[in-house]
C-alpha cells in the first residue's frame, strides 16, 4: 500500500501565536522530506500535525490509500496510526517492561516488515544482551536506539522520524544509516531536523517550516 499526504491551507497557533499558517504541501508515496526549521520554530508540531495526533487549527491533512487494486481511498485521520510509524525523543516507552517484553507489545499492533519476529528485532537493533532488562534501567541512548528500531521496522508506508540521532553516539548513529538504507526503499520518509547531515543523508526534498510562518504586525 502507498499513502498520498496532503496538507491543505494548514496552520497552529499556541495561544496567539500562530507557529504556522497557510501551509500547502503534497508528500507524494516513497518521498524523503526533509521538515527544517531551528529549535522553537515548529517542525516536531508539524509532524505531529502529518501523524493525527496534534488537530491543526486551521486547514486539514487528507491522506489517501492505494492497495495492489489501485483504487484510492481516502483514511479518516482516527485510523491513521495504523499507517504510519514515528520515532521522537520525547515519546515514552513503557518504562516497566522489559526489552522484550516492548517488542512484542508493539508488534501485536502492527506487523514488522519482512515478517520480522521478536528474535530478529532485537538482534538487528543489537540489545540481545538486554533482552530481560527493564526499559527505565536502559540508558537514553539504549531507548533512543529502541524508538528508531520499532520504528523504522514495522511495516507502515509512512516513516515520520523527529530529530533521530538525538542520543546516538557515532557507533549508533552508523547503525541508524544502516537501517535506513535496508528498510525504507518504498517508503515515505519525514525527518524533523536542525540540519544535521547524518539524520537526513537520505533526504530528497526540503520542507522549511519559517517560510510559513506570519509576518509580525
Amino acid at each position: 500500500m502507498t499513502l498520498t499526504i496532503s496538507l491543505n491551507n494548514l496552520g497552529k497557533k499556541f495561544n496567539k501565536e500562530w507557529i504556522f499558517k497557510g501551509l500547502n504541501h503534497e508528500i507524494l508515496p516513497g518521498q524523503k522530506l526533509l521538515i527544517l526549521g531551528g529549535n522553537g520554530s515548529g517542525k516536531s508540531t508539524l509532524l505531529q500535525v502529518i501523524s493525527g495526533f496534534v488537530t491543526p487549527n486551521e486547514g486539514e491533512v487528507t491522506y489517501s490509500a492505494r492497495g495492489s487494486t489501485n483504487m484510492e481511498e481516502k483514511i479518516e485521520v482516527e485510523k491513521i496510526k495504523n499507517y504510519i510509524s514515528f520515532a521522537s525523543p520525547y515519546l515514552q516507552l513503557i518504562e516497566d517492561f522489559t526489552l522484550t517484553e516492548m517488542v512484542e507489545h508493539s508488534k501485536r499492533f502492527k506487523p514488522f516488515v519482512k515478517n520480522l519476529q521478536v528474535k530478529d528485532i532485537l538482534e538487528i537493533i543489537q540489545l540481545q544482551s538486554s533482552k530481560d532488562k527493564l526499559l527505565k534501567q536502559f540508558s537514553s541512548g539504549m531507548k533512543q536506539r529502541l524508538k528508531l528500531g520499532l520504528a523504522i521496522l514495522t511495516d507502515t508506508p509512512v516513516l515520520l522520524l523527529d530529530e533521530p540521532v538525538s542520543n546516538l553516539d557515532k557507533n549508533a548513529i552508523n547503525w541508524y544509516k544502516e537501517l535506513i538504507s535496508s528498510y525504507t526503499q518504498n517508503r515515505s520518509v519525514l525527518v524533523c531536523s536542525n540540519a544535521i547531515a547524518d539524520e537526513h543523508f537520505f533526504c530528497e526534498t526540503e520542507l522549511n517550516v519559517m517560510d510559513f510562518k506570519p509576518a509580525a504586525r
